[in-house]
């Protein structure tokens, strides 16, 4: 079994920063993609950013210049450093990877979630 364990999450005024992280633990033989999604109330959970074993980065157009993803493949932890935080901004923040935990066993694997919220 695999856990994904969030932290980092909280109150923020607008155009201040936060750092997510998100450690993964169990039995891990490796680690593909990782990734954020978020929700906000009465939305639909949304991707925010991911990043490949081999560290190639997408983002959501949303994000793109003020978030940064990043991972360590040794520490099997995620990094979301969030800059210049909106009020759009707010929301639930999960994370999420695909983990092979053999050479043929692979899962995709949901955090609990962090609350992000901006306002002043």
């Amino acid at each position: 079994q695999v856990q994904l364990v969030e932290s980092g999450g909280g109150l923020v005024q607008p155009g201040g920063s936060l750092r997510l992280s998100c450690a993964a633990s169990g039995t891990i033989f490796r680690i593909n993609d990782m990734g954020w999604y978020r929700q906000a109330p009465g939305k639909q959970r949304e991707l925010v950013a991911t990043v490949t074993i081999g560290i190639n980065t997408n983002y959501a157009d949303s994000v793109k210049g003020r978030f940064t993803i990043s991972r360590d493949n040794a520490k099997n932890t995620v990094w979301l450093q969030m800059n210049s935080l909106k009020p759009e901004d707010t929301a639930v923040y999960y994370c999420n990877a695909e983990v092979y935990s053999s050479w043929v066993e692979v899962g995709r694997y949901w955090g609990q979630g962090t609350q992000v919220t901006v306002s002043s």
